[in-house]
């Protein structure tokens, strides 16, 4: 719900109920009831909230929870957190409905594994490959040394 979410980026972000106040510009005492729920801010107030957060308004609004975590804080715009999978025996795992939905994902789709020291990413194999073709044209040769543009 909102009241959680408020909370939980208040938190996160350091800032007390009356430094939150004063950067959208109201009440300490009218921040405190969103935050528990007593009354609910406007759609302008939303809108301040989610930009100074860096959220959607929609993610704002609306609680995650991941299984064995509980409530999650909203993700940054243009960042989702869809839920978690389970690795099976044969080290399968099922993409959620709305992931597959939301990026095209059917059957026979191939996608590129890439990861760092803290996870994986899929990522649409041509998606990946236009990527690589771009960065592959802007290299250039020069003194017998493969460059990048800056």
């Amino acid at each position: 719900m909102l009241k959680d979410n408020l909370a939980i980026l208040r938190n996160i972000h350091g800032f007390s109920q009356e430094e939150l106040a004063e950067k959208i510009n109201i009440s300490r005492q009218a921040y405190a009831k969103w935050e528990s729920g007593a009354t609910i801010p406007d759609i302008e107030k939303c809108r301040r909230l989610a930009e100074l957060y860096g959220v959607s308004i929609d993610s704002l609004i609306k609680t995650e929870k991941v299984d064995g975590i509980g409530v999650i804080p909203p993700a940054p715009k243009g960042k989702n957190i869809w839920g978690s999978v389970t690795i099976n025996e044969r080290g399968q795992i099922v993409i959620p409905k709305a992931v597959r939905d939301a990026f095209s994902l059917a059957s026979g789709r191939r996608l590129v594994v890439l990861s760092d020291e803290e996870g994986i990413a899929l990522i649409p194999a041509e998606k990946f490959e236009a990527r690589m073709k771009s960065v592959l044209e802007y290299a250039s040769v020069v003194d017998g040394e493969t460059c990048l543009p800056l």
